[in-house]
């Protein structure tokens, strides 16, 4: 699967750890930066472009990282097409359930949340999770689709 990563300074340590853990499962990783730690930066310059190649079709899922992850979703979801979901640790029917019945195809990490380990977890059940195609979530996404 073709995903697009991109995190700020807050999630630049486990973006690093994220891209090898999804080239290692056989993933193609397109990352976005940030590049290099910079507690300066700013989260939109590395999750506007994760989340313009998942509109525009370029990546299959994306997955954005910053402290809380709740920025960086709130970007991606003022793009066409993006339902980009937070998870920030605990119950991982979260990130299960946004695939399930969300078709989330960004997923944004809490990285001041979570350690290593919990976010492999989390990124991998959601990669592996497939949209349930059940017809009430079908018309919950076309609605959502016709705001914009």
């Amino acid at each position: 699967m073709k995903i697009y990563i991109g995190a700020d300074h807050a999630g630049f340590e486990l973006k690093e750890n994220l891209k090898k853990f999804l080239e290692k499962a056989g993933h193609v990783v397109v990352d976005c930066g940030a590049f290099s730690y910079n507690p300066d930066d700013d989260y939109p310059d590395f999750i506007i472009p994760v989340a313009k190649a998942v509109s525009e079709s370029k990546a299959e899922r994306g997955v954005v990282i910053g402290g809380s992850g709740e920025g960086e979703a709130i970007t991606a979801n003022r793009f066409k097409g993006v339902r980009a979901s937070v998870y920030h640790g605990g119950n991982l029917d979260i990130p299960k359930v946004t695939r399930e019945h969300n078709d989330s195809n960004i997923l944004s990490l809490g990285a001041r949340f979570l350690d290593e380990e919990e976010a492999e977890e989390a990124v991998k059940l959601w990669l592996d999770t497939p949209f349930s195609n059940e017809i009430h979530h079908i018309r919950r996404i076309e609605k959502i689709n016709r705001i914009r």
